[in-house]
């Protein structure tokens, strides 16, 4: 079913350069995104249409909209001279869905970024988490080389997300050439993923490249995250709408970047002669403590005053320390991260304030109650 006619509207953009007709002589390249909906894969849209792409997401069927990442680029279809995103249902645990789109749509490129992403949550549902993540993966493999066979088209260049969480407890830094030591469920769904992908490269000859990103941020992050979980309580906490902030591990070390700088590293493995897998990070790693030392001290505030930690939040396995060496993405690929780890967490409040400030209007005129949170 088509998501056309149930989309929300949102206002129009004006046309972005045309691209070089795709492999398939069409005038636009044409690419397909699950997880289109999220963080990634909100910026790989924009990053696409600035690219002169025309994108199809496939979402889930919810009786909740859950789109707003992409509202601001949204055009209705029926303006089909600017529409270049289209929105279709399917699900990565439906492989019939998978394999009709690829043939209805026929993509250049394909990006897998759809998963059950949150590590604490896979502890919680784990059978959940290795369905869409791990055998999700290769239903999605499975359509891209059955379309591939029945059609003949040989050009389909696939992209898989991986995640830092698959080194788990391997001493950092990690490269490309590290072993997997996954401390979680979602962690070894990745891992799964990621060895199903390399096996229908060299089991068939598909185009299909790793991406193994560690942490990537940005204020369209999901509030349960650590990063914007913080970034949200320094905002609340500043316009005086929360008190407390419950954290668990404070030594977590992590290897952030911008989600925005990393979404082109995906375009840029799609665009190489040959397929291959990819680490991208920033090469620098600050724990939870530096990140609210950042966050709160923006603002003018002491951490300490805040934060409890709650032991809740501490995972079964911990993962101590991920730091990428993403030597060679700089040298294959060109690409180099451009936001750097303060100038990523002040972009976060800076978007959290203004939130917090919008919330305080609806507090103030009793359309929310304040103690939603502590």
């Amino acid at each position: 079913m088509s998501t056309e006619s149930e989309a929300p509207r949102s206002r129009s953009e004006s046309d972005s350069p045309a691209a070089a007709k795709g492999p398939s002589g069409r005038a636009h390249k044409v690419a397909l995104i699950t997880g289109i909906t999220g963080q990634d894969g909100s910026y790989l849209t924009e990053f696409l249409l600035g690219k002169g792409y025309e994108v199809v997401g496939l979402i889930r069927r919810s009786s909740n909209f859950n789109t707003q990442r992409i509202n601001h680029i949204y055009i209705d279809p029926h303006n089909v001279h600017k529409a270049r995103m289209k929105l279709q249902y399917a699900d990565l645990t439906d492989a019939s869905s998978l394999r009709r789109w690829l043939d209805t749509i026929q993509p250049d490129e394909v990006y897998n970024l759809a998963a059950q992403s949150h590590v604490a949550v896979s502890f919680e549902i784990p059978d959940y988490t290795a369905d869409v993540v791990a055998t999700g993966t290769l239903r999605l493999l499975e359509a891209v080389r059955s379309h591939i066979s029945a059609s003949g088209r040989t050009h389909i260049r696939y992209y898989q997300a991986g995640s830092s969480e698959m080194f788990g407890s391997t001493p950092p830094p990690q490269s490309e050439t590290s072993p997997f030591h996954p401390r979680s469920p979602y962690a070894a769904s990745k891992c799964a993923a990621h060895w199903y992908t390399v096996n229908y490269r060299e089991a068939y000859g598909l185009f299909a490249c790793n991406g193994i990103l560690f942490n990537h941020e940005s204020p369209r992050r999901g509030e349960n995250f650590v990063t914007r979980k913080i970034t949200r309580a320094v905002g609340r906490i500043k316009i005086g709408l929360q008190s407390k902030l419950f954290l668990g591990n404070l030594q977590a070390s992590r290897d952030w970047g911008f989600a925005g700088d990393y979404v082109e590293a995906m375009w840029l493995m799609l665009q190489q002669e040959k397929p291959d897998d990819y680490v991208v990070a920033t090469e620098e790693s600050h724990t939870v403590e530096e990140l609210l030392e950042v966050a709160f001290g923006y603002v003018g505030l002491n951490w300490r005053d805040y934060v409890v930690i709650d032991k809740r939040y501490f995972r079964p396995a911990e993962v101590d320390n991920l730091k990428g060496d993403s030597s060679k993405a700089k040298k294959v690929l060109g690409w180099k991260p451009k936001v750097g780890f303060k100038q990523l967490v002040k972009m976060m409040v800076d978007e959290d304030i203004e939130i917090a400030k919008r919330e305080k209007v609806l507090v103030d005129a009793g359309y929310m109650d304040a103690q939603q949170q502590p």
